[in-house]
């Protein structure tokens, strides 16, 4: 059974690689319990903010078997979306490297249901789900789980091969598999760059965040007006950021992907700030039309680069 299973576990992580993904692993579904109590003091210091969806599903968020009946294994995978590339006009609001293509949910989802349906019609019928922000589940968790990398002090994965500019997904299954080793090690030793350089201090203590005060959810996941207290503090960042990651010294084994739904919209990179500022609605449906940047509408991002240019 022990062969028939590494078997399995061989061809899953092909099939994965095939599909692009630069990571395949695999964990035991099974209690969270180390998380726990991490989750609940990060809710009760209310680091999510207006995010009230987080303060639902607590269980299902630490079980994975609340989320697929018999669940057996999680399989977490990772897609790179790095790119050198950048916007011409450096005056320019910022957009984050992870919304220059297309919506990774998209993509991601996609390559999951592949990797599902490769394992129905190659391994036997198993009952499973895709998961890609779609469902109360901790990826970062689960990837270091599978043993992809470790926890960085800015709250984001960090693998030693690639860096932290990936996307994270998984398969729930009710199969069976043998578990890779989780990554146990942390790498960040004394080193605080991420922390030092946040333009807005969301980084609260080394591994901790406050949602409430990132840039990212500044501009994305809040839908109220934007707090006074940030003026002059969000770096010229209209959609997302990326300092924490573009200041740490892990990154520079990033290197850029091979996916060409991530490849930008051909204008994208060369707005200068006027046009920014000046953008319709057709533009914005042009541009944005297969784009995680959709979520802000026209009016967030207006508002968004209202705010950083008053």
């Amino acid at each position: 059974m022990a062969i028939t299973k590494e078997k399995y576990v061989s061809q899953i992580k092909a099939e994965a690689e095939r599909l692009g993904f630069c990571f395949c692993g695999i964990a035991k579904a099974d209690f969270l319990e180390q998380e726990a109590p991490k989750l609940e003091s990060w809710l009760k210091n209310n680091y999510n903010g207006k995010m009230d969806y987080m303060n639902h599903h607590f269980d299902k968020r630490l079980d994975p078997r609340l989320l697929v009946d018999d669940a057996k294994t999680v399989i977490s995978v990772a897609l790179n979306y790095y790119t050198e590339e950048k916007q011409d006009d450096e005056s320019a609001p910022k957009i984050s490297k992870y919304a220059y293509g297309t919506d990774y949910h998209f993509v991601l989802k996609d390559k999951l249901k592949s990797l599902l349906h490769f394992i129905s019609e190659n391994i036997g019928e198993v009952n499973g789900r895709a998961f890609v922000d779609s469902a109360p589940v901790l990826d970062k968790v689960w990837a270091q789980k599978a043993g992809f990398g470790w926890l960085g002090k800015h709250s984001n994965l960090i693998a030693k091969q690639t860096g932290s500019f990936f996307f994270l997904g998984e398969l729930i299954l009710d199969l069976d598999l043998t578990a890779d080793e989780p990554f146990l090690t942390d790498h960040c030793g004394d080193c605080t760059r991420c922390i030092d350089a946040c333009p807005t201090e969301a980084i609260v203590a080394p591994y901790v965040v406050d949602g409430s005060k990132c840039i990212s959810y500044l501009t994305i996941e809040l839908k109220e007006q934007i707090p006074d207290e940030f003026k002059g503090k969000m770096d010229n960042w209209m959609f997302g950021c990326d300092v924490c990651q573009d200041v740490c010294p892990w990154n520079r084994f990033a290197v850029p992907h091979q996916e060409k739904a991530f490849e930008p919209h051909p204008d994208l990179l060369h707005l200068k700030k006027s046009d920014w500022e000046e953008i319709t609605e057709d533009v914005f449906k042009d541009l944005f039309k297969s784009s995680a940047v959709k979520r802000t509408k026209f009016e967030g991002l207006k508002r968004n680069i209202g705010f950083i240019i008053r």
